[in-house]
């Protein structure tokens, strides 16, 4: 019984707040999703706008009420847009900098651990199991399992995490995997410190942990060479 006077009185709430609707066709659905839709697209561009001066310049314009303020060209708001977005690039090119600068000091400090070795083009690596199988070349195909994290432990990709290894061409990978897989005898694992120049350095994948010139460490073992 308690059960159904909580239906029915959730019911009567329900139609009480649509019957109060302002919305009371099509037309005023559409209506107001694009009100929605340009305050989302306005605050994401401008998330320090005066809001009640964007209801003031929208009302004015929608209801033709004489405005404080004419831009028939937009100058004003180009000039506006185009000085944030060139102090944005400006920050962020600082920020990119010092981020080099960062993954340089971090990959420096790295290489005084005795197990690390180094190669001509910078790629640091520790032996963690030496096999005893072939080694691949350039464009071999490769099954692996990896953990790659962040110079600060955070995981970003990991077939270990997956618990299912996972096959490529070593022509098909950022250059710190195909150079340093050629260097893994089959059944070898390896953890390799890998400059940014050898992974995707100011263009990382889009949402991931990796930052802009971020150098990035995996843990690599070679399962096997796969047959072409």
């Amino acid at each position: 019984m308690k059960k159904i006077l909580t239906i029915f009185l959730f019911a009567i709430m329900f139609f009480n707040v649509n019957a109060q609707s302002p919305l009371k066709n099509e037309i005023d659905s559409i209506s107001y999703l694009i009100g929605q839709s340009i305050a989302k697209n306005v605050l994401g561009q401008m998330g320090e706008a005066n809001k009640d001066m964007i209801m003031k310049g929208m009302g004015d314009g929608l209801y033709e009420i004489p405005v404080l303020l004419s831009d028939p060209n937009n100058a004003m708001l180009n000039a506006y847009f185009q000085e944030k977005n060139r102090l944005k690039a400006e920050q962020s090119e600082k920020e990119n900098q010092l981020a080099k600068i960062a993954g340089e000091k971090w990959l420096e400090e790295n290489k005084k651990n005795k197990d690390v070795q180094v190669t001509a083009s910078g790629l640091q690596y520790i032996v963690l199991v030496k096999g005893d199988g072939p080694k691949p070349n350039a464009t071999s195909k490769v099954k692996v399992h990896y953990h790659g994290t962040t110079p600060y432990d955070v995981v970003f990709d990991s077939s270990v995490d997956r618990g299912e290894p996972i096959t490529f061409g070593l022509n098909q990978v950022i250059k710190g995997w195909t150079e340093g897989v050629q260097l893994m005898p089959v059944g070898s694992k390896f953890k390799f410190f890998i400059p940014q120049e050898l992974a995707y350095g100011a263009n990382p994948q889009p949402g991931s942990a990796i930052m802009p010139y971020m150098p990035l460490v995996f843990e690599v073992e070679l399962l096997e060479i796969v047959p072409e």
